[in-house]
């Protein structure tokens, strides 16, 4: 029997509070006859205890080897772990969720299947808690996230990114690895690199793991602001966003911006600004509505200011990067926060 050896790639940095999910979910999976396993998980340099758990395991569990990535942030942890991957077949875990204990199994089976060049499941959440439900739910609705085909849990088929991924090695030979240039959105300008060079990203909802949201509006604002101002970075360097979606909340918060500073000395900006902030009120409320339904409605209270703190940060971070000058020095010390 042929031996398949597959690389698992895991960048982290500060998640004492999820290290043991993630190992237990990692250890348990059900591999195919014949597949061989290695995981290298590089720490971005953590100060919470990760690191001295992630060794213990690797004193346990020969497979395991736990990587020094002094460049601390997600980009560059991954091109460590590739560098060194000896798998033909490399497949991305965070450590910020669990995954079914056949996740590998389908990630190479629908990559056999489908012949893509990348492939993975959609974003499925995991909540812990009455705000991080709250956060969970709105990450699934249109009106929260834009409507992106990784959201939908039941969506298979084409898309243009995909939760963390799985590719045959040869992929990083052709379009090159993760730009570390990116603190945020490097797996979307990855995809976006992918598609541009005429590859193909399958999405299939037999890949299941489920992510851990963040638990707080103010831990949600910062990475949302994060996401919006590294995707100016991504447009600059392409040319063009990889979906309109990404445009939309830096439209609207700039709206609202000008509208507010001409309001003062235009009764028509005023005006045009008090039935802008109505609409958004009146979308926001049927949206949070929506999401809740009869099942959830214990977050109704609570949803529409989730929503808003998920459009006005993306929108702030990207607004922030196109201003001259402007620097988000929280970049440099992310923790692994995949999706």
């Amino acid at each position: 029997m042929t031996t398949r050896r597959v690389s698992i790639i895991v960048p982290c940095r500060n998640e004492r509070a999820y290290v043991d999910v993630f190992m237990k979910s990692l250890l348990a999976q059900v591999l195919p006859a014949g597949v061989m396993i290695e995981a290298l998980i590089a720490d971005g340099m953590s100060d919470d205890g990760t690191r001295e758990i992630l060794e213990q395991y690797s004193r346990e569990y020969p497979r395991i080897q736990v990587l020094l990535n002094s460049g601390r942030i997600v980009s560059c942890g991954l091109n460590q772990a590739i560098a060194l991957a000896m798998g033909d077949t490399i497949i991305r875990m965070d450590m910020h969720a669990r995954y079914a204990p056949d996740y590998i199994e389908q990630c190479l089976k629908v990559l056999d299947e489908t012949g893509a060049d990348n492939v993975g499941g959609p974003a499925r959440t995991e909540a812990r808690g009455y705000m991080q439900e709250a956060i969970a739910a709105a990450y699934h609705s249109p009106f929260g996230c834009g409507g992106a085909r990784f959201h939908d849990t039941d969506y298979e088929g084409y898309v243009d990114t995909v939760t963390f991924g799985c590719w045959r090695r040869g992929i990083f030979d052709w379009i090159g690895v993760f730009d570390e240039e990116l603190t945020r959105n490097q797996d979307d300008e990855h995809n976006l690199r992918l598609t541009l060079a005429g590859g193909k990203i399958f999405q299939s909802p037999r890949i299941k793991c489920w992510y851990a949201p963040r638990s707080s509006l103010t831990a949600l604002f910062r990475q949302y602001k994060q996401y919006g101002y590294w995707k100016v970075r991504l447009i600059r360097k392409h040319g063009r966003p990889a979906s309109p979606r990404h445009l939309v909340p830096a439209a609207f918060v700039g709206s609202l911006l000008l509208l507010g500073l001409a309001a003062p000395f235009s009764i028509m900006a005023g005006r045009v600004l008090a039935s802008v902030v109505a609409l958004y009120l009146f979308c926001s409320l049927l949206a949070s509505i929506q999401v809740c339904g009869w099942r959830r409605i214990h977050l109704l209270p609570m949803m529409p200011v989730v929503l808003a703190t998920y459009h006005l940060s993306y929108g702030l971070g990207f607004l922030g990067a196109m201003y001259p000058g402007y620097c988000l020095d929280t970049m440099k010390t992310p923790n692994s926060g995949a999706v």
